[in-house]
């Protein structure tokens, strides 16, 4: 049996019920985490994203070993599971995290290259590949899985999930751009070289309209929303068709692909090589 599959058969064991080396065992996954060698979500061959429910067991798993410890630094008060602390970097990680209040949790990877903006937080599970820069007040929540060179603007969401075991968590491909303020919740997939700009909303409940081709994008119930690779994404809205909504010209969010990307979007979404 090889190490990642003896590992998997011990979280799964304590799961059930925690043995005496269930702290051990948990400590390896966040180290496996932290490591980049597992995932908490992965592509298929077929192109689906999917959770690894064990690992998504082994994190809560951590949550039920934890106690409540101060964590608190020289200026603030913190109390947290003490099977959760801040992760440490060294300087040979590769990774910039500029001075001002940033959390990284410990079970999260970020690769070489990337940059952390403060104020931000990176949570348990997550993901975030080379290159990917994570702006001022930006959140990659729990499981997130964020590729390389991608642009987290100012105060953009990404979603975290743990419960269902099974569900899989937000996904922001390569080369995306977040614009400032978006939220990308219960899932959603963003394709790579997808655009989000500034404000745009998107849940598992979210229709989003492409002009392009005439389509309206939603999720099924066997899958989340999708972005198409290289959509343009803009806020917009749709008016409730109801007697009442008509009355008091109500509408309701609607983000629309305006286009796919072009020249004209690299140029104005590339991310400066001087940055990192």
């Amino acid at each position: 049996m090889s190490d990642l599959a003896a590992l998997q058969s011990a979280i799964d064991r304590h799961a059930e019920a925690p043995g005496p080396d269930a702290r051990a065992d948990f400590e390896a996954l966040l180290d496996a985490l932290e490591a980049g060698t597992i995932r908490a979500a992965e592509k298929g061959d077929d192109g689906t994203w999917r959770a690894n429910g064990w690992v998504k067991r082994g994190i809560l798993l951590g949550f039920r070993l934890g106690a409540i410890v101060d964590l608190s630094g020289d200026e603030f008060a913190f109390f947290d599971k003490d099977t959760y602390p801040i992760q440490r970097f060294g300087a040979d990680r590769g990774v910039r995290i500029v001075p001002g209040g940033s959390t990284v949790r410990r079970g999260s990877y970020l690769a070489p290259g990337v940059v952390c903006m403060p104020p931000m937080y990176v949570n348990v599970g997550a993901y975030v590949g080379a290159g990917t820069m994570v702006d001022s007040h930006a959140l990659v929540g729990s499981c997130g899985q964020i590729g390389e060179r991608v642009h987290l603007s100012a105060a953009a969401q990404v979603g975290g999930v743990l419960e269902p075991i099974g569900a899989a968590p937000v996904v922001i491909e390569d080369d995306v751009f977040v614009g400032g303020g978006c939220g990308v919740y219960e899932g959603t997939v963003v394709r790579e070289r997808a655009v989000l700009a500034a404000g745009v909303i998107l849940t598992r409940s979210t229709r989003v309209y492409d002009l392009v081709n005439e389509t309206v994008l939603r999720s099924t119930e066997a899958g989340p929303l999708e972005i198409p690779a290289g959509a343009v994404v803009v806020p917009g809205s749709r008016a409730v068709d109801s007697d009442f909504g008509r009355a008091n010209g109500l509408a309701l969010s609607a983000p629309c692909i305006v286009k796919y990307r072009d020249a004209s979007t690299d140029a104005s979404t590339t991310l400066e090589d001087a940055l990192r």
